[in-house]
């Protein structure tokens, strides 16, 4: 296996942290518009992050406690930063939130899209349906989009 898979695997596990703790964070918010939908993605990215490990386990790689721990502190001075810049309805620390996340299911796609170009070239890929994996992100992301335009409307217009 090639070092710059391991690398670029190991990032999306961190990436993965980070969506995780961030959903975590949003579910609890007084402010949150739909926990059930949330929770409900919570468990998807969970899913797709065990996906990961089992993939980085398979190549013969292993994880890196380094990528996990920057990706934990991130979402940590991420949520301060937030709280910084709120002006007290947490609409904007909502909308932030889930623009965020939106990009990390859109980082997600790139994965999945990424690792289908290899072909035979890496045989652990074969047990992967990367289709279904592609295909379960883009709906990811219209479930985040839709909330997140609707928190663009609250938070922007007020």
């Amino acid at each position: 296996m090639s070092e710059n898979l391991d690398t670029y695997l190991n990032d999306h596990v961190a990436g993965s942290v980070l969506a995780l703790e961030l959903l975590d964070h949003l579910i609890d918010l007084p402010e949150a518009p739909d926990r059930r939908l949330l929770t409900q993605l919570r468990t998807e990215i969970q899913e797709d992050q065990d996906v990961l490990r089992q993939l980085i386990r398979s190549v013969g790689a292993k994880e890196s406690p380094v990528r996990k721990a920057a990706a934990w502190l991130t979402e940590k001075l991420a949520r301060a930063k937030l709280r910084v810049d709120e002006s007290g309805s947490g609409e904007l620390r909502m909308l932030e939130g889930l623009e965020t996340l939106a990009l990390g299911i859109q980082g997600k796609l790139a994965l999945w899209r990424g690792l289908a170009t290899l072909g035979d070239a890496v045989p652990s890929l074969k047990t992967l349906d990367l289709a279904r994996l592609q295909a379960r992100a883009l709906e990811q992301f219209e479930r985040v989009e839709q909330l997140r335009l609707h928190a663009a409307r609250r938070s922007l217009s007020a």
